[in-house]
């Protein structure tokens, strides 16, 4: 089987250029289109603006493709350079000499990377957050707040995998002829658990949340939500604008926990009628039970994938594929991550299809709840010139990276559908 290694490695070589094909056509695509401001933006964006934001992609793009290429360096040197060799065989001696239970050996073994992880990307962090957000105006966060929301990250994230790891390797251990299922079962149940306590534990940790301040604003966006068949526990401002000028609306929370979170950048930005056509897109995906079904398509290909691990995992072909010398269970899952990536590379292409059938969804439920388009249609045209949005995404690259339709396209249908 010395045939296959060369061949996965190939395929990884050949993501790599794929995407950063996708990235060269996107800035190619810029180039010839850029110049035209669009009719629908007259007013909105001038060409200084329009070269502005131009130059916001461009900066993006080429920080995205030199990332790109330092991760996957950074992943073909551990895994082929011995550093993996090294790093199983090293803990295979600790967890030996000092009786480490199967789930702390795996939570150690797993934890320790995903510290190298983060802190070999802090400084493109630092270089995006504090040259290109602020060289184009979005970042507000001092250098002290940004290492804060560092240390709780990782704080949280230390806390929440251990929780995952623990219980997950604590199943392999006692359940190893089908603890894929189990697996499975209680990565589901835990997304559950995060997503119930995120608003009242997770997120407050990062942001301060108050109700809105406008009485009458409240009441109207209530009153909408009712119009629209839902119910929230309350409404509130997110103080967004201490790290960006960013602008976001969004639910958080399952059930009757739901609650509207809006950016105190939008609510500068927008009209009343403008921010509840926001709302009323954001009441789209909630009736229309976009996240429920997101979550159920995501779990139904997480047990499919959690089988195929399982039977990889339990046979010695990983082993033999990439020569390990010490065969344990946690280097064979580094090894599955990295060919996962590989076959899963044009995932994206299937999920943001879905999500974006699904914001056209929301966007007609907008127009439905509204009466007219305009409202909605002037919000993105006034937060896509504020965010420096790119509005001419060459079609190949959108397919791949574009949770939504692209705003030209998106402005035109609401415009249209004006009663």
């Amino acid at each position: 089987m010395d045939w296959i290694l060369p061949i996965v490695i190939l395929f990884y070589v050949l993501t790599c250029l794929g995407t950063l094909t996708l990235e060269l056509l996107n800035l190619g695509h810029l180039k010839k289109r850029g110049s035209e401001v669009p009719v629908e933006f007259t007013g909105a964006i001038d060409a200084a603006a329009l070269q502005k934001s131009n130059a916001y992609t461009f900066a993006n793009s080429r920080f995205a493709m030199v990332h790109d290429i330092y991760n996957r360096v950074i992943a073909l040197v551990f895994i082929f350079g011995g550093i993996l060799a090294w790093y199983n065989k090293t803990l295979f001696d600790y967890h030996h000499q000092y009786h480490w239970s199967f789930p702390v050996w795996g939570l150690i073994f797993v934890m320790l990377l995903s510290y190298a992880k983060t802190f070999l990307n802090i400084p493109f962090n630092l270089y995006q957050t504090f040259n290109i957000e602020r060289r184009f105006g979005f970042n507000t966060m001092s250098l002290l707040l940004w290492l804060g929301d560092l240390l709780k990250s990782l704080a949280v994230s230390t806390v929440l995998i251990s929780m995952l790891l623990l219980g997950a390797f604590w199943l392999v251990e006692r359940l190893p002829g089908w603890w894929w299922f189990p697996v499975w079962a209680f990565f589901f149940i835990f997304t559950l658990f995060v997503i119930y306590i995120s608003p009242y534990i997770l997120e407050p940790l990062f942001n301060k949340f108050t109700p809105v301040g406008d009485e009458k604003l409240a009441a109207d966006i209530i009153a909408l939500l009712k119009k629209a068949g839902i119910e929230v526990s309350g409404v509130f401002t997110m103080d967004a604008s201490k790290r960006t000028k960013h602008s976001n609306a969004y639910f958080t929370g399952l059930g009757r926990v739901k609650r509207i979170i809006i950016f105190d950048t939008l609510l500068e930005k927008l009209t009343e009628a403008e921010l509840l056509a926001v709302l009323a897109h954001e009441a789209g995906h909630c009736r229309k039970k976009h996240v429920l079904q997101n979550l159920a398509l995501f779990e139904f290909l997480s047990a499919i994938g959690a089988y195929i691990a399982f039977l990889l995992l339990e046979s010695g072909i990983l082993v033999t594929i990439f020569n390990l010398k010490t065969d344990t269970f946690f280097a064979k899952m580094i090894v599955l991550s990295f060919i996962a990536g590989i076959i899963l590379w044009a995932m994206p292409l299937f999920f943001n299809a879905v999500s974006r059938h699904f914001e056209r969804e929301a966007d007609d439920f907008a127009v439905n709840l509204i009466g007219s388009g305009k409202p909605l249609a002037d919000a993105l045209i006034k937060l896509s010139a504020d965010n420096l949005a790119n509005l001419y995404p060459q079609p190949l690259y959108a397919y791949f990276n574009y949770s939504h339709p692209p705003v030209l396209e998106r402005v035109r249908k609401l415009q249209a559908a004006r009663k």
